[in-house]
């Protein structure tokens, strides 16, 4: 008999722990979704504080389970340049060595089983694999999405969610897109007119706070550095501030998506964060 209690005990325990928490997701991954090198430091400084100096920056992806549902947060780069090598001559060099699609099917996830995309911004190194989801919602800020609307360069990559009676939310403000808190899109514009961050709750780990781009590297953040092809300077300063304070506030892990030196903050992939 003793023997069935404690059976019994350690099964409710099981389900107890298993149990989903309000207000929460129940894994978010780190994708890799490439990496640029950037051979011209100064484009990320309108005030020319990197003269001579180069950098790799990381391109990350986030994946997000929620019960039965999966969104991903940004699509990286494009896979037209896997395998590409650096060209020292060019400012920036993109490449990609593992598509989004590969690295879902090592965790059993199929592309239709995604049913909503957020996106940060419109830039080609966060939109570069949408097109693998086409059946997905699309969310993007709505400065972006009428950017993408006006210019067929920047709304190449998203193309499927341009036209009339498709699945595309452009977000105003901020957007709690589940209803509960667990996931909300931040309003950070500045870097592009619609750019946002996402602020992630997970039963363990608890807050993430996902950059976007409102900073690429630690020390842009730090010292208000603005990069030169950012849409306005004085948002752009309001969202660094914004995001760091929001990121105290909340006690997040805060990732700045660009940064190789923010990779360790989450578990490694095939591992989540739960």
């Amino acid at each position: 008999m003793k023997r069935l209690i404690a059976i019994a005990a350690a099964l409710l325990a099981g389900s107890a722990q298993a149990a989903p928490v309000p207000g929460t997701v129940d894994k978010l991954w780190r994708l890799d979704c490439g990496s640029v090198w950037v051979n011209q430091l100064n484009v990320f400084s309108d005030t020319q504080s990197y003269t001579g100096q180069s950098k790799e920056l990381t391109s990350s992806c986030y994946l997000i389970k929620d019960g039965d549902a999966y969104m991903l947060w940004d699509t990286g780069l494009p896979a037209a340049v896997k395998g590409q090598p650096n060209d020292p001559a060019k400012p920036m060099t993109p490449t990609l060595s593992k598509t989004i699609v590969e690295q879902l099917a090592e965790i059993g996830v199929k592309p239709e089983q995604i049913g909503l995309i957020g996106i940060s911004h419109y830039h080609f190194d966060h939109t570069g694999q949408a097109a693998d989801f086409p059946k997905a919602k699309l969310m993007i800020g709505a400065g972006d999405l009428e950017a993408a609307r006006k210019d067929p360069s920047i709304g190449k990559p998203i193309a499927n969610w341009l036209g009339e009676g498709v699945k595309v939310e452009g977000v105003s403000g901020d957007k709690d897109i589940f209803g509960d808190g667990s996931v909300t899109m931040i309003d950070l514009h500045g870097h592009t007119p619609g750019h946002h961050g996402l602020l992630v709750r997970l039963p363990k780990t608890g807050a993430v706070l996902l950059s976007g781009d409102v900073a690429h590297f630690h020390e842009n953040l730090d010292s208000d550095g603005v990069p030169t092809f950012n849409t306005d300077r004085a948002d752009s300063l309001a969202a660094m501030d914004r995001f760091r304070k929001l990121g105290k506030a909340q006690k997040a892990v805060v990732i700045i998506q660009h940064d190789p030196r923010d990779i360790a903050k989450l578990p490694a992939f095939p591992q989540g964060a739960e």
